[in-house]
């Protein structure tokens, strides 16, 4: 088949798909923001970006930038269409933002498939779900209403759709749920495993190894939807009854999901503000963004790794830390419940339950009697339903290959 893959940030998901298509005799090629300088696995061209100005503000808002670039895409398309003579079998897109919202417009008889990653919706995900950070009001609610718009669109024009776990697959109602066929991503089990050999040196020159009380959290922004100001509550007293422990934590100072605090330049500032005076900062350690390599070697060093999130996306990073062998210390929140069970791969505690975070941290870091048991089972659990050559992969080249013309 002629397969297009579209991604604003390609390779995205598609990074070990779009060479196992290609491996199988398909014809790949990806369409992406001009803008957008990873490298590529495939034959890629680029549409023109959006322009830098926002649409106009209000509820229109988010529908009408992510219409703009499914527009911008659709051109991009109609160019290869016309100047090149190129028409795909089958285009596959990312409908996160917009981008196959028109392209079936180009190309009314290829297959259409999206990767739909999430429903925003009113209840029972994060609108309301921490009230001190993003209270539950009627122009929240409203505001979820006008971002899902785009998603459903997308997959009510899709001949069908992939989600990438249980929990994100049952965010679209019924009617779209029937559509989606839930596989993982996959993690690479052979490149992400235990190294009792691990070596991590901090920007000062010291290093850090598994002998070391290390507590790792990792997120793309450190934020509120990753429960970063739950877990920077609990350092006051996690760090007074673990004297050793050095709290190492990933992420940048931006805003992945939801908003920056009005009161401070980033949730980082703001949290070492309110805590000001409470905290040991040598044996607090923000390394920002890192190296891939680097980021492994934290989790293979990791005493305790804290994973905590609103419902919402579940992060890579927890999937990665499992499968390093990591002591999972998680909020008991819905999508996290999908990989972990408390006393069988891991701990979990309630989101808000500060005393009780703060005891699974130390009870970790001190040295839990079951934790071999728990680091074992966490990677089980990965390596038998999540693992990229053995199962992902497969299962999503098959699934591709189920809507040939």
């Amino acid at each position: 088949m002629k397969i297009l893959l579209v991604h604003q940030n390609f390779p995205g998901q598609f990074l070990h798909l779009a060479p196992a298509l290609v491996a199988r005799g398909h014809e790949v090629l990806a369409l992406t923001d001009e803008q957008n300088k990873r490298a590529s696995p495939v034959r890629t061209v680029r549409y023109k970006a959006p322009p830098a100005e926002k649409p106009p503000s209000g509820l229109a808002r988010a529908y009408a930038e992510h219409a703009g670039r499914g527009w911008l895409a659709a051109r991009g398309c109609r160019a290869l269409r016309d100047r090149h003579g190129y028409t795909p079998d089958l285009i596959f897109g990312h409908s996160g933002w917009g981008e196959t919202l028109f392209l079936r417009e180009i190309w009314p008889q290829a297959r259409l498939l999206v990767y739909a990653e999430l429903l925003y919706r009113t209840r029972g995900h994060d609108v309301g779900f921490d009230p001190e950070i993003n209270p539950d009001t009627d122009d929240a609610r409203a505001f979820a209403i006008t971002r899902s718009a785009h998603l459903i669109q997308g997959l009510v024009q899709a001949d069908g759709g992939l989600a990438p776990t249980a929990y994100q697959a049952n965010s679209f109602p019924p009617e779209l749920r029937q559509k989606l066929t839930v596989i993982h991503d996959g993690i690479d089990c052979e490149k992400v495993r235990p190294d009792p050999e691990a070596r991590l040196e901090l920007p000062d020159g010291r290093v850090l190894t598994a002998a070391d009380e290390v507590l790792s959290y990792v997120s793309r922004s450190l934020e509120p939807y990753r429960g970063f100001h739950r877990l920077m509550r609990a350092l006051p007293d996690v760090m007074a009854a673990r004297p050793q422990a050095q709290v190492v934590l990933v992420g940048g100072d931006g805003v992945s999901y939801g908003s920056q605090p009005r009161d401070a330049a980033s949730w980082k500032d703001k949290m070492l503000a309110e805590l000001d005076g409470r905290l040991d900062l040598d044996r607090i350690h923000f390394l920002g963004r890192v190296p891939y390599q680097q980021y492994l070697s934290l989790l293979r060093i990791s005493r305790v790794h804290c994973y905590l999130t609103y419902p919402f996306v579940l992060s890579w990073s927890l999937t990665e830390a499992m499968a390093a062998g990591c002591y999972i210390v998680a909020s008991d929140t819905e999508p996290v419940r999908e990989l972990v069970t408390d006393g069988e791969n891991g701990r979990l505690v309630p989101f808000f339950d500060q005393e009780a975070l703060v005891s699974a941290l130390v009870r970790g870091l001190a040295g839990d009697p079951e934790a071999a048991r728990l680091r074992a089972a966490a990677r089980r659990t990965i390596a038998e339903g999540y693992d990229l050559q053995t199962q992902s992969l497969p299962r999503l080249v098959d699934w591709i290959e189920s809507f040939a013309p």
